[in-house]
């Protein structure tokens, strides 16, 4: 998994509420297993039109934001079912970063098994962000994750608090193979004993 220390980057406002994970990653892309390719389908019911041209109105189809990676989100972003190909389109399209005050409890846990840094904040906080990200590419978010900031263009600081754990393994780049990996000696130490213990079996 890709470490997540530090970025800096444009961020895209998101001005919808509830964003589901079916509206980030609509069903008929999820015939894959694979992580890549799936860019094309990320909000592809709000960035296209009906005849498969980009939605001129659509955040991500403004030249200014085409290589956003952060959004900052309306509340409750990645709601709905458990698709795990939610993250991993965003991270495909180049997003590394989501902000906002409250997401789904499966795409949240989601998010921290693909290297993605989802980002809870007051509405308060949320607000001084979205004008920040109203700027465009005339402005920049700078996300510190080691020292739990975000730093606006003009220099403004939002602290925000993560659990320790999803901190560790998101600067280490620890998916949940590489965390059982850490503990392959103590593992190899109770296959052994168990052996011993229970030669027949």
């Amino acid at each position: 998994m890709q470490k997540f220390d530090k970025l800096e980057g444009v961020a895209a406002p998101l001005r919808v509420l509830n964003v589901d994970t079916d509206m980030i990653i609509p069903k008929q892309y999820l015939k894959t297993l694979k992580r890549t390719g799936l860019a094309k389908g990320l909000f592809s019911e709000m960035r296209y039109q009906d005849d498969g041209s980009d939605n001129p109105d659509f955040v991500l189809n403004k030249p200014a934001y085409k290589n956003a990676k952060i959004i900052v989100a309306e509340d409750n972003f990645g709601c709905g079912s458990s698709r795990e190909h939610a993250p991993w389109a965003l991270m495909d399209y180049g997003i590394r970063c989501v902000i906002s005050t409250q997401f789904g409890d499966i795409f949240y846990n989601n998010c921290f098994k693909n290297g993605l840094l989802p980002i809870k904040v007051s509405p308060q906080d949320l607000e001084k962000l979205f004008d920040d990200a109203d700027r465009g590419s005339n402005a920049t978010l700078s996300i510190d994750l080691e020292k739990q900031e975000i730093r606006g263009p003009d220099g403004g600081v939002v602290k925000f608090d993560i659990d320790p754990a999803r901190k560790h393994i998101m600067l280490n780049g620890l998916d949940d193979i590489a965390q059982t990996q850490l503990k392959k000696d103590k593992i190899a130490n109770f296959e052994a004993k168990s052996q011993t213990a229970r030669p027949w079996a």
